[in-house]
């Protein structure tokens, strides 16, 4: 088994001189944030003096830093999740984990145990961000692994911020409709696969756990948590156990969203925390939120991965999804075809929306194109995109209650199509660039560190 931590990544960053650690105290308080900010995109960086545990933030800010946290190399992210969601590994159970190596279960006070954010100014309390949220289905007993909001409402208790559509909430209402609570535990520090597991876009009875098997290349270890029937990831730095009860609504007031402004969505629901456990040298681990680099990629990677997939068992065309960063990670996305037939851009751009409820602007290009370059984006918008026929226009589309800018919740969607014509081939058209010939561009590129 190799290091199912998030430590190795932490490891990796600080060798690469990709970590900054800050020494001086820093409080939890918007001092912590405000510094990840200010830092968006730049090394990761550890709080080792908050007063409780140090913290670690800005992890994630890359699709390159997502790569290394799963011990590849950049350019293959994008098969890595593939091949997650198309080869799941199972969980296995281990004795026991660093976990739980301190155990809390007498009087638990959150604030005194955590240095939990308080992140911005209109906000009404300190959220866990980076908190992974296991459940199971009162029903069926499958599992549900995924990221809620938590709110520290003083001592034990918390609020979850829940959207009504996401799986977390529908096992809420079951577990309400039978009368009871729901249990939870609450996984913090995790290795990049369970973060990147538990975003992606699976059906309601999937468990996020064999595709994060999938992510690592081997089983997921997993322990008993204390006082709840659940199972956690054995490597996870801090640990929750209690409870949601979906009858305890509480109000939240204005909070942060992955577009920048604050919403207000109404009530969430009210839980306890009965047992904290941790590792001996816990570390904290928290996400920015609000429109930061990564709190839109945790959800872009997963979704783009999800989408894809969908997709190509469609259009086998379709070739690679990228759910763009300046959309936020949920609103734009680009997808790569392969000598697209015609009508079939336009297809996938249908296909797209429909599947992923959230995107509003889609642009399809050619494969020759490195979605990951906007520059190269842009160009094949001027090179390739015929306005009066390519684009897409559909006003009045049901929205996404976090659309920055629903109307009664309805959007307008819009596709744009920058591909290649089937007809375009003929000499000294746009379809063919300008190249040296090919055994000496490859030639070229092989030794190009030698010029």
């Amino acid at each position: 088994m190799t290091d199912q931590s998030m430590r190795g990544l932490i490891a990796t960053l600080g060798a690469t001189g990709e970590l900054h650690r800050v020494s001086r105290k820093v409080d939890p308080k918007f001092e912590l944030g405000a510094v990840l900010a200010l830092r968006d995109r730049g090394p990761a960086v550890l709080f080792e003096n908050t007063g409780t545990l140090p913290v670690i933030g800005n992890l994630l800010v890359s699709r390159k830093r997502f790569a290394d946290g799963l011990g590849i190399a950049g350019d293959q992210l994008d098969a890595r999740c593939l091949q997650a969601l198309t080869h799941p590994i199972k969980p296995v159970m281990v004795a026991s984990g660093p976990a739980q190596d301190v155990v809390h279960s007498d009087n638990i006070d959150l604030a005194r145990l955590l240095p939990v954010p308080t992140w911005f100014e209109r906000e009404t309390g300190p959220y866990i961000t980076a908190g992974v949220i296991i459940a199971k289905d009162p029903e069926t007993g499958c599992r549900n692994v995924s990221i809620a909001r938590l709110r520290l409402e003083g001592g034990g208790r918390v609020m979850a911020g829940i959207a009504k559509n996401h799986h977390l909430y529908l096992l809420a209402e079951k577990a309400k409709a039978r009368g009871h609570k729901l249990q939870i535990a609450v996984a913090i520090g995790n290795h990049t696969a369970v973060l990147l597991g538990s975003q992606l876009y699976l059906g309601l009875g999937d468990d996020e756990y064999d595709n994060i098997g999938g992510l690592l290349g081997e089983p997921l270890q997993l322990v008993k948590c204390r006082t709840v029937d659940l199972e956690v990831p054995a490597q996870a730095e801090i640990v929750l156990e209690g409870e949601f009860d979906p009858a305890d609504l509480i109000e939240e007031g204005p909070v942060s969203e992955f577009h920048g402004f604050y919403v207000n969505y109404g009530a969430g629901i009210g839980g306890s925390i009965r047992c904290v456990t941790h590792r001996r040298d816990a570390i904290y681990q928290a996400i920015l939120p609000g429109y930061a680099s990564e709190h839109c990629l945790l959800g872009g990677v997963a979704i783009g991965a999800t989408l894809c997939q969908a997709l190509q068992r469609m259009i086998p065309a379709v070739k690679r999804v990228l759910i763009t960063e300046g959309g936020m990670g949920r609103l734009h996305a680009v997808i790569s075809m392969h000598k697209p037939k015609l009508g079939e851009g336009k297809r996938a751009v249908l296909l797209a929306m429909g599947q992923v409820n959230l995107l509003k602007l889609v642009t399809v290009v050619d494969d020759d194109i490195d979605i990951e370059n906007p520059r190269e984006i842009e160009w094949a918008l001027a090179a390739r995109f015929r306005g009066d026929e390519d684009l897409m226009v559909i006003e009045g589309v049901k929205a996404d209650r976090c659309d920055p800018v629903h109307d009664e919740l309805t959007v307008t969607k819009i596709g744009m199509i920058a591909t290649t014509r089937p007809g375009d081939g003929e000499p000294l058209t746009r379809s063919e660039l300008v190249l040296a010939p090919k055994e000496i561009l490859d030639r070229v590129r092989n030794e190009i560190d030698q010029y």
